[in-house]
C-alpha cells in the first residue's frame, strides 16, 4: 500500500497558517481541525516549516504563556521532511519513527498534495495485515 492509498481514504485537504500568525493562533487551528500539526504557508505559497503541538508546548516551557503572542515563525520546525504519492506506507512509517515525526506532508511534483499522520499511517498498516490475514486464514481453510 502507497501513500496515495492513504490521501485516496483521507483526502487531500491541506490546512496552514502564516508565519506570522501568533502561536495563540495557530493552537486554535490545530483545535478547531482537531490536529496534531499544521503546515506553515508564506504569502508566495512555499512552505516554510510546520508548528505542532509539541513545538507550542516547548515554546510556553521555556519563555511561558506570553510566548502564545509570538510569531510562528519564531518556533516552528524548519527543514521539514517530506514524503511522495508512490512512497511505501511500510517506508513512511520507519521514517516517521527513525526521525521522531508525527506529520510528513506528501509531495508531487514539489506540489502539497496532503498531510499524512502517524495515526492515518498505523491504521492503514494495520487494515494491510488484517486483510492479509484473513486471506491466508481464507487459504488455509479452502485448500
Amino acid at each position: 500500500m502507497y501513500v496515495r492509498n492513504i490521501l485516496q481514504h483521507k483526502g487531500h485537504d491541506i490546512i496552514s497558517v502564516s508565519p506570522q500568525n501568533t502561536l495563540q493562533e495557530a493552537a486554535k487551528t490545530l483545535r478547531e481541525n482537531k490536529i496534531g500539526a499544521v503546515l506553515v504557508i508564506a504569502d508566495d505559497k512555499r512552505m516554510c516549516g510546520v508548528i505542532s503541538e509539541r513545538d507550542i508546548i516547548i515554546a510556553i516551557a521555556k519563555h511561558g504563556a506570553n510566548v502564545l503572542e509570538g510569531k510562528v515563525s519564531d518556533y516552528m520546525t524548519e527543514g521539514v521532511y517530506t514524503c511522495s504519492l508512490d512512497d511505501e506506507i511500510k517506508t513512511v512509517m520507519e521514517q516517521m519513527t527513525w526521525r521522531r515525526v508525527r506529520h510528513l506532508p506528501v509531495l508531487d511534483d514539489g506540489n502539497i498534495v496532503g498531510v499524512v499522520s502517524i495515526g492515518d499511517v498505523v491504521k492503514h498498516r494495520i487494515a494491510e495485515t488484517e486483510a492479509e490475514s484473513e486471506a491466508l486464514i481464507t487459504y488455509i481453510t479452502t485448500a
